[in-house]
């Protein structure tokens, strides 16, 4: 599902990020390196526990294996399937809070937008993993991560950006929502074997920031 140990890797250097992202002098995004898998791997145990338990599988929860978890994220981040995807953490004061990954996206040809293979907007990188612990909620970590990948996407030629999320997850919605996405038309099921997931694509298209007036930005303190 959205939130899963996906395939993701860091394969391309991260570009200088727009002014503002970083926000508190703490609060940093960075690429994932292979000694963040453990941290990874619980941060993402402890979000899935504390804000995921009704929709996922009381299975997934219970039989959690913590090697192979960071072991599947050390493989990310290693073994990216292709230079366009990368894992990226949030930290705060030194501690790994959160972390993205993303892709490109894998669709089909009727899954495509209108003219989407020869129009402006580009290529679609697909964001298959957007999580913050909730206890360091609020504090942007995540409107962080989503603007890192942005800008990553963006200098890769990525017109738009695209997320499965369970139909349940208001929060994560209510998230998006505020920073620009929407959702298009396409929806899907997910068979977990006890259960279904219905599943909502959420979008937002990418344009070039607007040019810094330097007369503006040499005043800002």
């Amino acid at each position: 599902m959205a939130h899963g140990a996906s395939a993701y890797a860091a394969g391309v250097d991260l570009p200088p990020l727009r002014p503002g992202l970083t926000g508190r002098a703490e609060a940093s995004v960075r690429l994932a390196v292979p000694a963040d898998a453990e941290l990874i791997a619980r941060a993402q145990l402890v979000t899935w526990r504390t804000a995921y338990r009704s929709l996922l599988p009381a299975a997934v929860l219970d039989e959690w294996d913590d090697v192979a978890a960071a072991s599947s994220w050390r493989q990310a981040i290693t073994l990216p399937p292709t230079p366009g995807h990368a894992v990226l953490v949030a930290e705060d004061a030194g501690t790994l809070v959160g972390f993205a990954a993303f892709g490109p996206a894998e669709l089909g040809p009727d899954e495509l937008g209108p003219d989407e293979a020869t129009s402006a907007e580009g290529p679609t990188t697909e964001v298959g993993a957007l999580l913050v612990e909730p206890r360091w909620g609020r504090r942007g970590h995540g409107s962080r991560l989503i603007a890192a990948v942005a800008d990553l996407a963006r200098a890769d030629g990525t017109g738009r950006l695209v997320m499965w999320l369970p139909e349940a997850d208001r929060v994560t919605a209510g998230f998006l929502e505020s920073t620009g996405w929407a959702q298009d038309a396409w929806t899907r099921t997910l068979d977990t074997g006890t259960s279904t997931i219905r599943e909502l694509r959420w979008q937002t298209l990418l344009r070039d920031p607007p040019p810094t007036d330097p007369d503006r930005a040499g005043g800002a303190r």
